[in-house]
């Protein structure tokens, strides 16, 4: 996997400086990719699609866009948000975003920015963090209440999930096993809990101001620590690796999000079209277009939250057989031998 990390930087919290920073997968070489339209930044999602990130501003309650190439500002994705905090596309290829002010209920959104609805019929307070398990219902955190709230998939509140052993709660994620797993930004650990929120322990230890989660092939874990301004990497045991980001590289005062992102060959020049080059739009095979058959050097699939699923430069009549995968939105993009670049939505289900 050849990739870059991304790391948001909430500098003084409320106050600037603020910065997006991109590293090389080594943690090295740090490039200031945004530093303007920025006001507490919290969350970064990248729309591959379109060539586009986002980025949720706390002080201003705006969703910001960018180019995801250059970073140059391109407008406001969505405004009057309370406060947002943390993003995350659902399998229902929508937005979700959390509103740190006011109570305010689970937002949705379509990628183009059109506001679909508040999902959830109740907020949480202070709302950081958030991840579905697998029955699709929906967890959120509560850093000023220090809890964790369950919602089923219809949004209808199912109560507090875990209200105790936690201390500011920030990202929240589920492990293959089931349990939840929950940083403790005013503790210093991530902590462990089953799948019917009974404490198991402490996961990792030794952290500060944890804020900021992404996870490698391997099964590594790359967590953002405020208190020595670093992402640390651990394995996927949870045991200390190395400082990947070392502290303060970059000016780096306060990282609160940490994404990877997938590098294309850098042969490809950055054109991107959206194009119907695959047919069917739905199903668990795809294949070229007739037009396309012998156009293509490469193909490559992502998740519709930007994780690489799929490649190959053996572009045949069946591109993709999508046995296996969750059903759901992905992006395929196809390298023409012009070496521009195509893109196209397509939804696997059964």
């Amino acid at each position: 996997q050849n990739y870059e990390i991304y790391v948001s930087d909430a500098g003084n919290f409320d106050k600037p400086p603020w910065q997006i920073v991109k590293f090389d997968q080594n943690g090295e070489n740090p490039v200031v990719f945004i530093d303007d339209h920025l006001a507490w930044p919290q969350d970064i999602v990248f729309l591959e699609a379109d060539n586009v990130v986002l980025i949720s501003n706390l002080n201003t309650g705006q969703i910001a866009k960018f180019d995801a190439t250059s970073g140059e500002y391109l407008g406001d994705f969505a405004t009057g948000i309370g406060g947002p905090t943390r993003m995350k596309i659902g399998q229902d290829g929508l937005l979700y975003v959390l509103q740190w002010e006011s109570n305010g209920p689970v937002l949705r959104y379509q990628l183009d920015g059109t506001f679909v609805d508040a999902f959830t019929d109740t907020g949480v307070n202070t709302s950081i963090g958030l991840d579905w398990d697998s029955d699709g219902n929906l967890y959120v955190s509560s850093y000023g209440t220090s809890t964790v709230h369950q919602f089923n998939s219809d949004g209808e509140h199912q109560g507090v999930f875990i209200s105790a052993n936690l201390q500011g709660p920030t990202n929240i994620w589920f492990g293959e096993n089931g349990h939840l797993f929950v940083l403790n930004w005013s503790g210093t650990t991530i902590r462990e809990f089953d799948a019917e929120g009974n404490f198991i322990g402490n996961f990792i230890t030794g952290l500060g101001q944890p804020e900021g989660v992404a996870f490698l092939e391997n099964g590594d874990i790359l967590i953002g620590n405020g208190i020595d301004a670093s992402v640390k990497q651990f394995d996927s045991a949870g045991n200390f690796v190395k400082d990947l980001v070392a502290p303060g590289s970059a000016g780096l005062l306060q990282p609160n999000a940490v994404v990877l992102r997938d590098v294309l060959p850098s042969t490809i020049t950055e054109v991107s079209r959206a194009e119907s080059f695959i047919a069917p739009t739905q199903g668990r095979q795809f294949f070229l277009e007739g037009k396309w058959q012998g156009q293509l050097d490469s193909i490559f699939v992502y998740s519709i939250s930007g994780k690489r699923v799929f490649q190959t430069t053996s572009v045949e009549e069946m591109v993709w057989d999508a046995a296996g995968l969750s059903p759901g939105t992905y992006i395929v993009v196809g390298m023409t031998a012009g070496q521009q670049r195509l893109s196209q939505k397509i939804m696997v289900q059964d």
